[in-house]
């Protein structure tokens, strides 16, 4: 029988004794209680010591030697979506049309949009839509956006976030860092209306969904999601 068992069993029958009309020795729970007590902790500290030591697999991954790795892991989305696995198993009746690269940053209870400077995507300057290189999106025909004509081919994006709107950029200075736009190689401009959102998103997500005219890439972090036309032939 465990410890802790015997002293609840013994506390039980203390209790019951000193109920009694009998003469009952205090004497004896003085020293007894104080003893189990200790007999349960000496048990449970036994335990503690037995449970197997999980490792924490963060700190086995910063032990990489061969490369530091970013916690804005890089991803990438397709339209239609998951178009690789739908080609591995033979069901893409259609060629693929776009695919975003980007690195998906973290709110990590970060003020996101907002004036103050020490937000992280101020209102008013350019963001590279993700974190670490520009991210990229390619066409593999050609589209319109907002009415304009846009090639198929490569093309890096990014935005410049306002309280009701994004105005998205692309532009053909591929292989860049984000942080460094070169606004002169601008191939297309135009603004979309942003929309509050419930709960908040953790990490910064791009995905594509169908639509009748083609398809809406959206773009979704912290409390606002905003979604980009692109028409095209199905």
């Amino acid at each position: 029988m465990q410890y802790g068992t015997v002293l609840k069993y013994l506390c039980l029958s203390l209790y019951n004794l000193s109920m009694r009309p009998v003469k009952f020795n205090h004497h004896f729970l003085l020293f007894a209680l104080p003893f189990l007590f200790l007999m349960n902790a000496c048990e449970q500290n036994s335990h503690a010591k037995n449970k197997p030591v999980i490792a924490d697999t963060m700190d086995e991954r910063s032990k990489n030697p061969y490369v530091t790795l970013d916690q804005s892991t890089m991803d990438m989305s397709y339209y239609p979506v998951n178009y690789p696995v739908l080609k591995m198993n033979k069901q893409d009746s259609v060629p693929p049309v776009a695919r975003v690269i980007y690195s998906r940053p973290h709110k990590k209870n970060r003020i996101i949009f907002s004036n103050d400077a020490s937000s992280l995507c101020q209102y008013g300057k350019a963001w590279r839509l993700g974190a670490n290189e520009a991210t990229e999106i390619e066409f593999f025909k050609n589209v319109t956006i907002a009415g304009k004509n846009l090639s198929k081919g490569s093309y890096i994006i990014y935005c410049i976030p306002e309280p009701d709107k994004w105005i998205i950029v692309f532009n053909d200075n591929l292989h860049t860092w984000g942080l460094h736009m070169d606004s002169t190689k601008d191939v297309l401009r135009t603004e979309i209306p942003v929309k509050k959102q419930a709960p908040v998103i953790e990490d910064f997500t791009i995905i594509f969904n169908d639509a009748e005219y083609g398809a809406d890439m959206l773009m979704a972090w912290d409390n606002v999601f905003t979604t980009l036309p692109i028409t095209f032939s199905k």
